[in-house]
């Protein structure tokens, strides 16, 4: 049994860390590493994620486990530490922003990040377009996701 983990909003210390566990997360599902270098990724995530989103985390014995960022029309990152994946966080995260939404969330993954298609299927989105993402150079999925009777 794994100890109890708390899902809260983000909170600036966690900054670093959380860029990291989001890189070394990205790398093993799409099996290549993020191309920016870190201080552009830290930028990014201050720039746009924190401006742009709503940023949860998850902590499992005050460590960091896992984050999420939503708007209520979407799922623009969520990301598991990769020692703790298939332990429910992600689906913790993913409840917590559809509970938040407006009824209907859309996200995008990579045609090669095969773990992630699995998890939002089995949580209800369905693939809506297919699209090619040209920085990473990839395939890409659009999902959307609707509350059921919504």
């Amino acid at each position: 049994m794994h100890p109890a983990v708390e899902i809260t909003p983000y909170r600036p210390p966690l900054r670093e860390r959380l860029v990291d566990l989001w890189r070394a997360s990205f790398a093993l599902g799409v099996g290549a590493p993020v191309p920016q270098p870190r201080d552009d990724h830290l930028r990014y995530f201050d720039e746009h994620v924190l401006d742009e989103t709503r940023v949860h985390v998850a902590l499992r014995d005050g460590e960091l486990a896992g984050f999420g960022a939503f708007t209520p029309e979407s799922v623009m990152q969520l990301y598991v530490h990769v020692d703790h994946l298939g332990q429910g966080i992600g689906s913790r995260l993913l409840e917590l922003a559809k509970a938040n939404s407006s009824g209907r969330l859309w996200l995008h993954t990579f045609v090669s990040n095969t773990r992630a298609q699995r998890f939002y299927e089995r949580h209800g989105f369905d693939v809506v377009e297919r699209g090619f993402e040209p920085v990473m150079q990839l395939g890409d999925l659009r999902y959307e996701w609707r509350r059921p009777g919504g």
